[in-house]
Order: C-alpha cells, then structure tokens, then sequence
C-alpha cells in the first residue's frame, strides 16, 4: 500500500524548478577544440624551432614558452568547467498554489562595518528593501550587524522603522519592485498616484535628510537620545574597538503593535553591535555572521537565512520565494544547501569603463560552476539553511518537514530576548567551540564567503546558482580605477591564501566534491598566478624587439597561421559572447584593458604578499572598499574618462608598462623605416611582435592620455609620469646593451 502511494505521489509530483541546458553549447565546444588544435600546433613550433645560438635568445624562448603553457593549461581548465553550463528556471506560481500559508520563515542579514564608508542612509535604504520583500510580513525578520557600533547607524535604523510603516503599504499597493526609496525615486517614471506618491516621497527626503545631517554632525541631538532606550548604551561605549554587546529589537514583529499605517503587521527589526575588546580577535564578517546566526536562532530561528552585504538591496520582490522554489522542492530540494544569486550593480556606466560588471563570468562562466556540483558562496546575496551554516552534514535520507518547522514559535518578550541573548555576541562566548571551525563561517582567512560555501558542500549538500532576468540584488561598484584594483587585490589574494592552505580545493575537496569542482574552484584561486606569464607577455617581446631577437615565426611562415588563428578566434568568440550577455564593443575593449591592468597591477601585488604571507612577513588585514565619492569623481566616472588621481605603486608599474611598449614600438617603427632594403624583411621577421606591441600600446592609451595630455584633477600624478619615462627608458637602455 505505502508503495502504490509513493508512485501515485511521482505521478502528481509537478517540479517547483527546472534545470536546462545552456543555449550555444554545440558551437562553444567546436571552437574550443579547434582552438586546443591551434595550441598543439604553437607547442609544437616552440619545441621544434628552439633556439640553438644565443643565451639571450635560449632563455628568452623558454620564458614565453612557460607562458604560452601557463596559459593554454590555464584556457583548458576554464573550457572543461564550462562543458556542461546549464540555467535554472524556478516556477513561483507552483511555490504559492502548493504550499500557500505554509512558507517558511525568512531571517534576513544585514552587515555593515564602518558609518564613513558605508553611510547610515545607504545601510537603511538596503534595510528599507529587505523589510518590503513580497513575503507575509510576519515571517520576515532583518538583522542589522553593526561593526562599527556607531549610534549614527543605530538612529538611522530607527528612522527606518517609523518610515516602513509608509514604506511598506506604498511598496504592496504599487507592486514596486526596487523596493529600496533611493532606487526607486531615482528611476520610477511613472506616477501611479501622484499625490501618494509625492507625500511618500517628501517622508523619505525628510528622513534622508535628518539621518545625513546628524552622521555630517556625528552626533545625534538630545532630544532624540530620550525618545529609545538603546541609546542608553553607549554611554558605556569606550571606542568602536572596545564596547559590550548591544541588542535591540526595534520592530517584535509578534507584537500587535507592530503594524504598519493600514493595520498590516510589520516584519521583525533588530539592531545588533557585537561584543568588542582590544585582547580579543573580532574575526571581520566571518565574526559578525557568526554571532547573527546565534542570535538570530533564540529570537526568531527561521530556517532560511539570506545574507547581503549593506549596499546590496533588493531590485527584484520576488527573489524569495524563488530561492524557495529551489529548497522546498520535494524531489531535488533537500539536497540543496544554499542557493547563490549574482552581484550586480546599478552605477555601472553605458561602457562599463572598469569591467565591473564581470557579466560573462556572471552570465556564462558561473553556470559551469551549477552544473558540476554548484557555485560557490559569494558572501552576499545568498540563501542558506540554517542547519548547513550550523555545520550539519547532509544524508540521503534527510527530508525537511516545513509544517513542523513552521509550527516553533519564541514565546520570550522583546526585553527578556534583548538581555538573554547578548551573551550569544560576547566576545569569549566562541571560546573552545565548533564556531569558526566547524559551525559557523570559517575564520582565519579574508575570503571566508569561498571556504564556507565549499565546506557546506564538502558536507555532501549542493548548491544551486539563480540568475533571473530581473537581478535579485544591485550594489555600489567602485567608481575610481584604485578602489577597483584594491578591492580585486583583496579577492584574489585571499583566494590564492586558500589555494596553498589546509583549504586548497584539490586537497580539501578530494573525495568530497566532484574532481571538475575542485578543478572550478583552482581555476578561481589562481587569478593571482596569472600575473607572472602575463607580466612576461606584456615585457619581454618589447626589449627583445629593441634587442633583435625574434620570438614568433615570420609572418611568410605557415606557422604563423596557429598564433594568428588562435589569438582572432578567441578574441572574436569572447567578444561574441560579450555582446550576446547584453555588452557593448567598447564596454568589451574596456573589460579587456581592465583583464591587461588588474594582471600587471593587483594581481602582481596579491602573489607577492601571498608570498610574504607564507613566509611569515605579512598579517591578516581587511579592506572594506569606500561606497561614496565626492562630486568631481563622480562627474568624471559618468563621462566614463578613468580615475587616475592619486598616488600608487600600481600606477607606477602601469604607466612604466604602458611607456615601455611605446618605446619599443616606436623603436621598431624607427627600425623598419630608418632602412627601405630592410624594411620588407625587417616587418617580416618581428611582424607578430611590432603587432603584439601596437596592441598594448592601444589598450594603454586612456594611459597616456592621463599621463600627457588631461588637465583634470583624474590625470597621473606628475611624479608617476617622470617616473615611469625613467624606468622604461632605464629598461630599453638595458636591452639594448
């Protein structure tokens, strides 16, 4: 009998989500293997025309053989990933008729660190969207960690909660979907009800207004201080290093006084400052999630935790119940362990002038990641359940009963959960436990998202990677050519940290996750390696061509077709599928240039003080990556003319590079001209390498043009610019002695 009903129970089982194969995969795998064909054909030229005479010309072969290896290795990792790309598509409409009143609850996390950087009214507009999430209300909580336990970003909040109960209904009534105030009354063209929506709009300006005017005064007027209790507690705040636990709960969302102005009950809101001590490590975000997680669990413990960074808000009101679609699904749902949406940003200009966008890695090259096992945790906007980040390990017979789960209820008042529950964020309370080790997310790396998501699914549990065509969450990308290179040092030096470390994929993962995700996973980890062939590419051609040494076949050579072959058709096939992820072919030849300055620039920097790290020279540090600018910035980064104004060691190496291949070039030119009985033979010999170097010089001239020519304050440093003439000039002398 139970038989016959577990096959009635397939037959009526309709799927919440659908997994489909990824559209141009056919023409993707020819070209990649008539492109594998053209580098079989380049190693064999290398091995079979080696230089026999000359030292320089020997070791200058096998340098650009390395790399030419190092990047043909590196190319067939990133091929074999994406071989079987496929997209998921959740059907929400099945979630709502299925399960109807018996969603589970939602406990949402809201980290923010530092109210100069990240700006109280930036963290409330990412609050403000949470809180309006197309969900009932009553199973919604937001909490709000503040590193930074500044009482600036403690006001704020609290203007959040009196503006949602306007916020909220206004949001309901008008189906909004940038339910962030600041998104959407810059975007909204339409006036549904102008009057409305006037007077919705006056209460946020209003609110904006007195939220900038006391964090530009950094105090918050007495009068204010008497109307809540919890600004009681800093009286005993001695330093944003150095405070007790604040906890407070400013919307219960149990409470009948929790209502919004249509008598509509409102979401949970809680503030949290986690305990600071100077002797005590604080553990960055790791840290502060780990204490949510606790705390969260005795206040409203929802099974489903989504996580977001504080200027990643809410674009889309329906991404909830599409992560549900993934987890609550009964066949495949149980397995998934959380499920990833993609950062994304809306201050990216037509062009894309810094390649923030990342949109081909988001679009095409993630899906590979959902096919093999899952995506990675991207430390924000991402779902999880709460028993994976507890360190719960899957089995195959684990099944999720949601009524039951839905059924726990707190039944503690707000004041007693407030005092109770601080223990849980004190700073000894970690001490000799699991957390940060086996529970929790992992501690002692600043990559800690990458780690904890490929411990959940060493833990046997998958992940599922969602894309719709309306982006679940849009943040801040940097608007300066410095904040990006810094913030790209930042991710690819913590995951290089990894790759030689206890958590290195292929060591770590072996036996746990499928062979092609850990190869996934290292194909991320060595970003940083690139730096070291790229850096070859970009100098050694340039002084050989000054030299006289010949590194590529004459272009009268039939092996000269492999490298042109190889070089067009995967340029041609990655702008390609630039255009078709919704690009334009100058935001492709800005995303190449931003490929060429991150490899010669932060990623230099990240191998080396990875380096300096294993040996013991260099501290574990945290970056957090400015989200405002002044006015003149602003305007430059909108007419898309790049960001040059401050002193850098990276500019420094940038405007030398770019120097150092005008010479070159210019000293080819000067050479194939100077002689007209040379000039045939002197363009047929050095033909790919004169070309190798008009590329970079073309890629560099926003360089130059920083350099010589602008008058902005966005221009090069006049120091970086003496500099870097010295240095190429010291280089080209060198080369040809």
């Amino acid at each position: 009998m139970l038989c016959e009903e577990r096959e009635m129970a397939k037959k009526e089982y309709v799927p919440l989500f659908e997994t489909r194969k990824v559209k141009g995969r056919i023409l993707f795998r020819c070209i990649a293997a008539s492109i594998f064909l053209g580098i079989c054909f380049i190693i064999m030229y290398r091995i079979r025309y080696f230089p026999v005479g000359g030292k320089a010309e020997r070791w200058t072969w096998i340098g650009l053989f390395l790399s030419e290896l190092w990047f043909s290795f590196y190319w067939l990792l990133t091929t074999v990933c994406r071989w079987n790309a496929v997209i998921r598509i959740p059907f929400i409409h099945r979630l709502s008729q299925r399960f109807g009143k018996e969603l589970p609850g939602i406990d949402i996390f809201v980290c923010t660190a530092d109210p100069l950087i990240e700006p109280p009214s930036l963290v409330v507009n990412t609050v403000l969207s949470m809180m309006a999430y197309d969900y009932p209300p009553e199973k919604l909580s937001v909490y709000l960690s503040d590193d930074g336990g500044s009482n600036l970003t403690f006001y704020a909040m609290l203007e959040a909660a009196n503006f949602s109960k306007t916020w909220l209904p206004f949001c309901k009534k008008f189906q909004v979907e940038s339910t962030s105030p600041e998104a959407y009354f810059r975007t909204a063209s339409e006036l549904v009800n102008v009057q409305e929506w006037l007077s919705v709009k006056k209460l946020y300006e209003d609110m904006k207004m007195r939220i900038e005017t006391t964090t530009k005064l950094n105090q918050i007027p007495e009068y204010i201080q008497k109307q809540h209790k919890g600004f009681r507690e800093w009286d005993f705040v001695l330093s944003k290093h150095d405070h007790q636990t604040i906890l407070q709960i400013l919307i219960d969302g149990r409470g009948t006084n929790a209502a919004d102005i249509e008598g509509n009950p409102l979401p949970t809101l809680v503030y949290l400052a986690r305990e600071k001590r100077p002797q005590y490590h604080h553990h960055f975000k790791a840290g502060s999630m780990n204490a949510l997680i606790r705390v969260s669990s005795k206040i409203t413990n929802a099974p489903i935790i989504l996580n977001v960074d504080c200027d990643m808000y809410s674009n889309n009101s329906k991404t909830i119940k599409s992560s549900l679609c993934i987890f609550m699904d009964e066949e495949k749902g149980d397995e998934i362990g959380y499920v990833q949406f993609p950062q994304c940003f809306y201050n990216l200009t037509k062009n894309e002038i810094y390649g923030s966008s990342l949109r081909v890695m988001l679009q095409l090259e993630v899906l590979g990641f959902d096919a093999n096992g899952g995506p990675s945790y991207m430390g924000s906007g991402c779902f999880h359940r709460r028993e994976t980040l507890c360190g719960k390990k899957y089995e195959k017979n684990y099944k999720v009963d949601w009524k039951k789960i839905n059924d726990k209820k707190v039944n503690e008042s707000a004041s007693f959960l407030e005092e109770t529950c601080k223990v849980l964020a004190s700073c000894t309370f970690e001490h000799n436990t699991p957390w940060g080790k086996e529970m929790g997310l992992k501690y002692g790396t600043p990559v800690e998202d990458i780690v904890t998501g490929m411990s959940i699914q060493c833990n046997g549990w998958k992940s599922i990677y969602l894309n719709p065509e309306r982006k679940g969450f849009l943040g801040v990308a940097p608007i300066t050519l410095l904040q990006n290179l810094v913030q790209h040092k930042r991710w690819v030096e913590g995951v290089l940290q990894l790759f030689f470390s206890r958590y290195c994929p292929l060591l770590y993962g072996h036996r746990k996750i499928p062979l092609k995700l850990q190869l996934i996973y290292s194909t991320h980890h060595l970003w940083a390696a690139n730096c070291l062939a790229t850096w070859y590419i970009v100098v050694v051609p340039c002084l050989c061509l000054l030299k006289g040494i010949s590194l590529f076949p004459k272009i009268s050579s039939p092996w000269v077709l492999p490298f042109v072959y190889v070089t067009f058709v995967h340029r041609a096939y990655s702008l390609a599928e630039f255009l078709w992820c919704g690009g334009t072919f100058r935001g492709w030849c800005n995303d190449q240039r931003m490929w060429l300055i991150k490899r010669t620039t932060s990623y230099l920097f990240a191998f080396f003080e990875t380096i300096l790290k294993l040996l013991g020279y260099s501290q574990l540090n945290f970056v957090v990556t400015a989200k405002v600018a002044d006015e003149d910035v602003s305007k430059r980064y909108d007419q898309e003319l790049i960001e040059f104004g401050a002193a850098s060691p990276m500019f420094d190496i940038l405007a030398t590079l770019a120097m150092l291949n005008l010479f070159g070039s210019l000293g080819a030119i000067k050479k194939a001209t100077m002689d007209a009985d040379q000039d045939s033979k002197v363009l047929d010999q050095f033909g790919l390498q004169i070309l190798l170097c008009l590329v970079l010089v073309t890629i560099n001239l926003p360089v130059y043009q920083a350099l010589l020519f602008r008058k902005d304050n966005g221009k090069m440093p006049t120091s970086v610019m003496y500099k870097s003439i010295v240095f190429a000039l010291l280089a080209c002398m060198l080369a040809m002695y």
